[in-house]
Parts: structure tokens; C-alpha cells; sequence
């Protein structure tokens, strides 16, 4: 049984085959059950009529081969009970049992020879069944833990532990469904939770693996974690969920500038789309038409949309040019940024590409500063270097907080 629920997940079985493991379990602990029922029944009727007819021989070399045999159940007992807690193996726990009971047997013949050589004759039958109640309360426990795993009963806390490590991360989710199985010492966990509305796909899939780091942490051992993402079903903002209904038009890959206006007679939304490259004209207004209309749809209050068609950027094939040819480029950028921010820029690097000279510029900022402030001043960087130098294509300021290690 070990054997087969060690064996990788197959084209038939796409959960593994760690059920095995259980599936033995239960029969050995049905196979205990019956044996010890016959056991408890003979040694009642032994003692009903006395031990008439069932004389026990003791001899010295029967209680040394006992104390033998006592000696190596213990070591296979103790052995197989360690093994099943290390890699939570539902077989080799019953087999623990199974040499336990054994122990449990040696040691109540042991006893009950002993008595029975000292005159008490019906002490065997009394000992026997003593062990037969033992062994059956035992193997009844067993099955019922085998057949929990079988019929996918929960873990017991598996739930609460998941919930407190959501709680304790911080994370902006809404835990809709938890579901935990257990086979083979292996937790299958089933997540459905609620995400912000106008997250991204990728946003979504972060999410969503640092819940499965999260998952695995609170169970421990070997755990499949699968999460199932949906929005939240709370009503956001008109931005937010403008942005989700845009999003969720297939042939769109990007939104942004997503611009809410609020006027005396209602809302009106400006948005920029991002849309595939081989896309027609006529196809990408299509495409934009059902995106209006789902943004009606989810935000009625808006009057007016307003959008922004853009083709979806290729790759643009550069290299970085040699530092004599970017020295005016450089010194005009350095003038600019110390005009701004009376400091020099921390980089300045220069890429030329298909479309012309591009100027990745970083600067620093006191931290403290809004964050609309820090963009607005990376904005006027921006236009400033772009009327010293019309001949770059383009211009890129990244802003960090004084100090901050350059990134």
C-alpha cells in the first residue's frame, strides 16, 4: 500500500494515489476487529464454563520465547508509530497498531501465565479478553480515521489555521471559501477569495501565490494549494470599477489614464486602451464599443466616455551609445534636473533604439513628498529636457527619496 501511494500523479489519477495508504489502513483494522471479536467471544465462553477442557502447560522456555517476542514487538511497534508521525503514513500507523496489539497480546499472555502457574487457571482467558476490548477500541478508531480521509472529511482546525494566517498577512483579500482534504499525509486545500475589483491579471497571480506560500506555512508538510480568484462583489469607486469593466474586454491588454470629471449633470470618463498591433481601425472600434458598453453597464452613472485607441508597443531593438556622443545630451539634462532640484540627477543613462535616443533619468526627492507633487516634478523634468533637447525621442524620469539605494 505504501508502495502504490507513493507513486506520482497519472493521467487516471490526477490526485496521486496516497488513498491507498487508507484504503489498507481500513482493512487491517477490519481485519483486528474480527480477530479480536473472536478472541473477546472464545475467552468468555473460557470463562463462562470455568476452563474446563483448556488446560494451559507452563513450561520456563514458553515465558522466555514471551519475553522474546515481547522484546521485538516493542521495537517494530515504537518503530512503525515513528515512522507514520514523520510522513504521516495512514498505513504504517495501522501497522503500528497491528504491532501493538501484538505487544498488547504477548505481554497479557505473559501475565496470564504467570497467574495460571501460580493457581489461578481462568487468568489466561481473563488477560486474552482484556486485550481482545483494547484491540477493538483501537482498530474502531482507526477505521474511523480511515474512513474520515476516505469520504474527504475536513482536517480538524485546517480551516481556523488558514483563516488566522490570511488575518496576520495583511493581505486586501475577502476569504469566500475554504475547503481541506487530506490523503496519503498530504493537505489539499481549495481557496476561493475576493481581490479588488480593478486588479490586474498580474496583480491577481502575485496574490495569489503569496496566498499559497501563506497556506503551506500555517499546515506544514506537504500541501496542494489551489486558488481560485474572483472580484469583490462590494461596490467601489467610479474609477475602479470603470477599470474593471474595461479590463475584462478579452482583445484589451492595457488601461490607463483612467480619468473620473465630475460635472454639474453627472460624471464623465476619459480613459486610455491599449489594444493589439494587427488590429484594423474598424476592429479596434468595434472592440471599444463593447468596452463602452460594458463600462455603462457596471457604472451607469457615468454620462460620457471618452477613449483613447493606442497600438500595444513592440519590442523596441536598442543599444547604449558611446558617452562622447550624449555629452550635450547629458550636460543639458544635468543643468535641467539641478534647476529643479537643486541637486545633480543620481543616473543618466542613454539607449538608442528604433524610434531614436531615448533618456533614462533618475532623480532624488524628499521622501516626504506626495506623491502627486513627486510626479508632477518628474512631469516638469520631463518637458524641460525635451525643449533642451528636441532631438531625443523621448524622456524617462524615475523619481526616489533622497538616500533611498538606487534602483
Amino acid at each position: 500500500a505504501v508502495r502504490v501511494a507513493l507513486r506520482p500523479p497519472d493521467s487516471e489519477h490526477h490526485y496521486g494515489h496516497g488513498k491507498a495508504e487508507h484504503l489498507a489502513a481500513l482493512g487491517e483494522s477490519a481485519f483486528l476487529l474480527l480477530v479480536s471479536l473472536f478472541i473477546g467471544f472464545e475467552s468468555l465462553r473460557r470463562l463462562v464454563d470455568g476452563g474446563s477442557g483448556h488446560g494451559v502447560d507452563v513450561t520456563w522456555w514458553a515465558l522466555v520465547v514471551l519475553v522474546v517476542v515481547i522484546v521485538v514487538d516493542a521495537s517494530r511497534a515504537i518503530t512503525s508509530f515513528r515512522a507514520g508521525r514523520r510522513y504521516g503514513s495512514a498505513a504504517l500507523s495501522a501497522n503500528a497498531l497491528h504491532f501493538a496489539s501484538d505487544l498488547a497480546g504477548s505481554v497479557a499472555v505473559l501475565i496470564g501465565l504467570l497467574f495460571v502457574r501460580a493457581g489461578h487457571p481462568s487468568a489466561d482467558a481473563a488477560a486474552a479478553l482484556f486485550v481482545a476490548v483494547l484491540v477493538v477500541l483501537a482498530a474502531v478508531r482507526l477505521a474511523k480515521r480511515s474512513i474520515d480521509v476516505l469520504m474527504d472529511r475536513t482536517v480538524a482546525d485546517a480551516d481556523d489555521r488558514i483563516r488566522a494566517a490570511l488575518a496576520r498577512s495583511g493581505e486586501d483579500v475577502e476569504l469566500r471559501r475554504v475547503r481541506v482534504r487530506q490523503a496519503g499525509g498530504r493537505h489539499f486545500v481549495d481557496l476561493v477569495v475576493g481581490v479588488p475589483m480593478d486588479s490586474g491579471l498580474t496583480q491577481a497571480h502575485t496574490v495569489a501565490d503569496r496566498i499559497e506560500d501563506l497556506v503551506e506555512s500555517a499546515l506544514g508538510g506537504a500541501v496542494d494549494v489551489l486558488v481560485h480568484v474572483e472580484p469583490t462583489e462590494a461596490e467601489g469607486g467610479v474609477r475602479e470599477r470603470a477599470t474593471a469593466a474595461a479590463g475584462a474586454i478579452p482583445e484589451v491588454r492595457e488601461v490607463h489614464n483612467v480619468r473620473v470629471m465630475r460635472l454639474p449633470d453627472g460624471y464623465e470618463l476619459s480613459l486610455h486602451v491599449k489594444l493589439p498591433r494587427e488590429l484594423s481601425l474598424d476592429e479596434a472600434h468595434d472592440v471599444v464599443e463593447r468596452l463602452e458598453q460594458r463600462v455603462r453597464a457596471e457604472v451607469p452613472e457615468l454620462r460620457i466616455i471618452h477613449t483613447h485607441i493606442e497600438p500595444l508597443a513592440s519590442t523596441d531593438w536598442a543599444h547604449a551609445p558611446p558617452s562622447d556622443d550624449t555629452a550635450t545630451e547629458r550636460d543639458a539634462i544635468e543643468s535641467v534636473v539641478s534647476r529643479f532640484t537643486g541637486t545633480a540627477p543620481l543616473s543618466v543613462t542613454f539607449r538608442d533604439g528604433e524610434q531614436g535616443r531615448v533618456a533614462l533619468v533618475t532623480v532624488g526627492l524628499p521622501g516626504e513628498q506626495p506623491l502627486p507633487s513627486a510626479h508632477q516634478h518628474a512631469g516638469a523634468i520631463e518637458e524641460a529636457v525635451r525643449e533642451r533637447c528636441p532631438e531625443l525621442a523621448d524622456v524617462i524620469v524615475h523619481t526616489e527619496p533622497m538616500g533611498a539605494e538606487q534602483t
